[in-house]
């Protein structure tokens, strides 16, 4: 009895421990989790993201996330900022990482711009539909750190 109660206990601590990664500072790891249908539109063929299972249950949630604001169309827009969780040299823009390595992030309040590491907060909306946006977008966020 005593060791199915451990063993309950240790997979209860399990699975919070897990969520709490994944909507405290570990939600890239989650993000990952995306996979592609191709679609059409206008233009022609375009990579349409499924969101996992986990990545639906992050949908309307608080998350954060740390990694490198990214400069977009030549400039920095202090209250609407592009996160990558890689570096620049690395970034889904300029390097080797996929889609699911970037997020939109729109700030209440305006952030100054820096190359190091930043950390925001904020509410997690998934988009599958709008290819003229991020598949992921952070609203209402703070900086962190």
């Amino acid at each position: 009895m005593r060791l199915k109660r451990a063993l309950l206990l240790l997979v209860l601590v399990g699975l919070s421990t897990f969520t709490y990664a994944q909507t405290n500072g570990n939600v890239w790891r989650a993000l990952s989790e995306v996979t592609y249908k191709i679609g059409e539109d206008d233009f022609g063929e375009l990579y349409i993201p499924v969101f996992s299972d986990n990545i639906k249950k992050l949908e309307g949630k608080v998350v954060e996330a740390d990694g490198y604001i990214i400069p977009f169309e030549g400039m920095f827009k202090p209250e609407h900022i592009i996160l990558s969780s890689l570096p620049l040299a690395e970034c889904f823009f300029c390097g080797s990482g996929g889609p699911e390595t970037v997020m939109e992030v729109m700030m209440k309040s305006p952030i100054k711009y820096t190359s190091k590491r930043v950390k925001v907060r904020g509410k997690l909306t998934l988009n599958d539909s709008d290819p003229e946006k991020l598949m992921y977008i952070v609203v209402d966020a703070e900086l962190v750190n």
